[in-house]
């Protein structure tokens, strides 16, 4: 969908263009001249013959062929211009500033749809419409500022927001990330930010393509294109950082059950980041610092020496590491005390490496060589230096920019003092250098590029299961909770153990079943949701009397079918569901199951289909896998057999995707079996 014509057009022609450079039309034409556009630059204006020195067409019709056009005129001119463009002038691209489309009303939104017609009739290319454009290498196509320093190995940044792209542009610009493109979507009537990813990615060359994607996204509308296209860049050696805006629980709406209530369209954006390695984060500056970082060489392991000249900025770096799950490791033995003899009386090298308020630039290499050369438990170095204001410091960045050059493991220059000694920072971002003014932030998204994993395997190994008989329960169901009969099935059918159990109606029925199962047993109401609330649960039922009396009375219970009768079991209390999201497909959960997941809400979420690097992630994942894992004697849970019900899980909603959500919950889990003992299954066509 993206063409030649508009990343590299030999031909531009503004329409709308203005002398007013307050004015989008003026504003976009006069970068287009100051960043000299090396094409031929035409400009259609109805009253003027020349506009900042270019000249002017009255009408359309009078233009010569050209490849690019962008618009900045009302909304109820662009479709009949687009057409005449597009027609008669071989016009095979557009960028629309122009906004009052269907972002304003249903009028709007026809005058788009007859713009994106004409468009693809031609198999053209248009970004917007309500933009503020888009800028590379070859052409500075917007009407905004700052206009970035453009590199072919800088960043290449997509944006649903123009008018955050300018924000985010500024927090980038300042700590000195360079861009090889900007593309502003707008309204994403024809080319949306999955679309830009896909052609970055279909044209990406390693060592001559941007290494890394900045992205902005305010809805996912292509899960899929998204998940496919990060994957692919990230497994060629990109990376890949973003911003999901629209995030809040605020958003959720109700659903019937556990899974339902967890599992939001915000965590099916996480889930979608997670297994496309994406990075996400959450505001304009961690963006711009993660970016930033993967400017760098990667971090290979999570041990860190933090180089400090300043003692309260390296404890508040330490801690943000430490806090996220990396280490600052002691350095000793003789090697350190050579160091330490290198530097002034009070320096400390046990890490973090202080070598005081009047350390030179000099014994800053000392330090940079030993941790490259000395100390084998030290995988990258974060260097802070600022000033009070009393010398210049250029030496110093001079230093740290030399060894860079050089260093056999990252150096992450941390420069706090952007005002006093603003003119060394300059100097030093004019290297090419990228500065973190803020050693916390950076901490933290540090530990946050090391701990995001790489792409999952998007051909998964899907687990032998019945498929014919889930295709014959599902396709005789009708819409709603399944019967528990039909659930069994299911269940069986894909292979996760369950208890033995029984459905009763009457007291008689219950109290042979309860023989058959052997007592102790569990008695639930078949029928309401939440069984607990409303006294539908009885535990370790141990003879004919209380099974029979039990049975009255629960069979009484609102909305209660029959009586559902198994085994007493033990065991930590797990929950695995599943949800479908719209097109993102379906989610599945797990975690601690019974009241534990209302009360602590810790869920982990992935995307079908599972691998089982990604079910074993999930459970690891959870605030509570110590518990999982066994804690103060208690008896541990078999993750194999839990990583497998989740994978199974994954592999029945594929199979069956009318499936709308499931709980099992709880899941009994001990060393040697994970068996569910309640189940819910949903169904929607």
């Amino acid at each position: 969908m993206i063409n030649q014509q508009l990343v590299n057009p030999r031909s531009i022609v503004v329409v709308g263009g203005s002398e007013d450079i307050h004015k989008p039309g003026g504003k976009v034409l006069k970068n287009l001249i100051d960043y000299k556009f090396k094409g031929d630059l035409y400009v259609v204006n109805p009253k003027l013959d020349e506009v900042q020195g270019i000249k002017s067409y009255r009408i359309d019709e009078d233009l010569p062929d050209v490849d690019l056009a962008i618009l900045a005129i009302a909304a109820k001119f662009c479709p009949q211009t687009v057409e005449v463009l597009a027609k008669r002038k071989n016009t095979r691209a557009f960028i629309i500033l122009s906004a009052g489309f269907h972002e304003e009303n249903e009028e709007g939104s026809k005058l788009e749809q007859q713009i994106v017609d004409t468009v693809n009739s031609v198999d053209g290319s248009l970004i917007g419409p309500n933009c503020v454009g888009m800028m590379n290498t070859n052409h500075i196509g917007v009407f905004i500022e700052p206009i970035p320093h453009f590199n072919p190995m800088g960043i290449d940044f997509i944006t649903a927001s123009g008018a955050t792209a300018v924000f985010i542009l500024e927090s980038a610009i300042t700590t000195g990330l360079q861009f090889n493109s900007v593309y502003s979507v707008g309204n994403s009537a024809q080319i949306g930010v999955e679309d830009v990813l896909k052609y970055l990615d279909e044209t990406y060359e390693a060592g001559k393509s941007s290494p890394v994607k900045m992205l902005y996204i305010e809805s996912v509308n292509k899960p899929e294109m998204l998940l496919k296209h990060a994957s692919s860049l990230i497994n060629k050696g990109c990376h890949i950082v973003g911003i999901k805006a629209g995030s809040s629980a605020a958003g959720s709406r109700a659903a019937s059950s556990h899974t339902g209530a967890l599992a939001s369209p915000d965590v099916a954006v996480e889930a979608l980041f997670r297994k496309a390695g994406i990075v996400r984060c959450y505001g304009r500056t961690e963006l711009a610092i993660i970016a930033g970082i993967f400017m760098h060489p990667e971090l290979k392991g999570k041990n860190i020496a933090v180089i400090t000249h300043a003692g309260g900025p390296a404890v508040m770096l330490t801690d943000a590491l430490s806090n996220n799950g990396l280490d600052v490791p002691h350095i000793e033995g003789k090697k350190a005390r050579a160091l330490l003899e290198k530097l002034y009386g009070g320096s400390s090298v046990a890490n973090p490496i202080d070598f005081l308020a009047t350390g030179t630039a000099e014994q800053l290499g000392y330090i940079i060589d030993a941790c490259n050369n000395d100390f084998d438990n030290i995988d990258a170095m974060a260097v802070i230096f600022g000033s009070p204001g009393l010398t210049s410091v250029y030496d110093v960045y001079d230093l740290l920019d030399e060894k860079m050059k050089t260093s056999k493991k990252p150096i992450f220059p941390i420069l706090t003092s952007i005002i006093n000694v603003k003119d060394e920072i300059a100097a030093f971002i004019d290297k090419g250098r990228i500065n973190f003014p803020d050693e916390v932030i950076f901490g933290n998204a540090l530990a946050k590029v090391y701990h995001t994993p790489k792409p999952a395997l998007l051909t998964s190994h899907i687990p032998e299961i019945d498929t014919s008989t889930i295709r014959k329960v599902i396709d005789t169901a009708e819409n709603g909770y399944l019967s528990p009969t039909d659930v069994q099935l299911l269940l069986d059918a894909t292979g996760v153990p369950r208890a033995g159990e029984a459905v009763v109606t009457s007291a008689n029925d219950a109290v042979i079943s309860a023989k058959k199962l052997g007592y102790p047993v569990v008695m639930k109401v078949v029928g309401p949701v939440h069984k607990s609330d409303v006294e539908g649960v009885v535990l370790d039922v141990k003879d004919d009397d209380t099974v029979r009396r039990e049975f009255e009375r629960m069979i009484t219970i609102k909305n209660t079918t029959a009586i559902l009768l198994q085994p007493m079991l033990s065991g930590t209390q797990l929950f695995v569901g599943a949800k479908r999201e719209g097109d993102f497909g379906h989610m599945v959960l797990c975690g601690l199951g019974g009241i534990f997941i209302e009360v602590l809400k810790d869920v982990s979420a992935g995307l079908a289909p599972l691998d089982k690097d990604e079910a074993y992630d999930m459970i690891r994942r959870l605030r509570s896998y110590k518990i999982i894992r066994g804690v103060r004697g208690r008896e541990p849970v078999n993750e194999d057999i839990l990583a497998d019900i989740i994978i199974r899980v994954s592999a029945l909603v594929k199979t069956a995707p009318e499936i709308f959500e499931m709980d099992l919950n709880p899941l009994l889990g001990k060393t040697d079996k994970v068996v569910a003992v309640d189940a819910r299954i949903r169904i929607e066509k």
